[in-house]
């Protein structure tokens, strides 16, 4: 990665890919506690465990048919590390001002999906005025779904996790959960067991 865009705080995703590969860094104690640097860190590691998928499948034909769907992912990725909008929080003592941002709320639709099976999250977009207390906002996810599974029981799947995840670790006003799965990968290779199980399958 050549990309020198800057998360929000100094560092850019090449600084984020280094660490990553190196395992250490010069700059260790600000990216182990910056919020925006770990939810860069999340994406890269959620890419490597996509390519490396597609390693374990015929790499040539899977690269070419995922190709689109993985230059999503990475034209988006510095945007959706960005801490975004500042989302306001109803203080638990007196005088406190909270919030939480746009960018963490994203990263938490991104670990949801990583727990449903057969689901790669793309792009995640919150639609409406957010920095405003309980106005209507519709979450817009775009999905990968790996090719076997019931798409009616993956969406529904994801969208019970989200809204459960979303009432948690935010006070949003979730009027709509929009779920489009805009891509199929192919089928795991018979014999192989990774993050895509059983759970969703058609009976067999």
């Amino acid at each position: 990665m050549n990309d020198t865009t800057d998360n929000g705080c100094g560092r850019t995703i090449e600084d984020l890919s280094d660490y990553l590969d190196k395992g250490t860094s010069d700059d260790v104690e600000h990216i182990s506690t910056c919020p925006q640097c770990q939810a860069g860190l999340a994406g890269l590691r959620r890419l490597q465990d996509f390519t490396r998928d597609l390693l374990a499948e015929d790499l040539a034909e899977a690269a070419r048919d995922d190709s689109p769907w993985l230059e999503n992912i990475l034209a988006n990725l510095n945007l959706e590390i960005k801490a975004g909008r500042s989302i306001p929080v109803a203080p638990g003592l007196a005088g406190d001002v909270l919030f939480q941002t746009e960018g963490a709320l994203t990263g938490l639709v991104r670990s949801v999906g990583d727990t449903v099976e057969g689901v790669m999250i793309g792009k995640c977009r919150f639609a409406g005025a957010v920095t405003t207390p309980r106005a209507p906002i519709i979450v817009n996810v775009d999905v990968s779904a790996r090719y076997g599974y019931r798409l009616p029981q993956l969406a529904a799947t994801l969208r019970t996790e989200l809204a459960a995840a979303l009432a948690t670790h935010s006070e949003l006003n979730i009027a709509a959960l929009d779920i489009t799965i805009t891509e199929l990968r192919p089928p795991s290779p018979p014999g192989t067991k990774g993050r895509d199980d059983d759970r969703s399958r058609p009976p067999q």
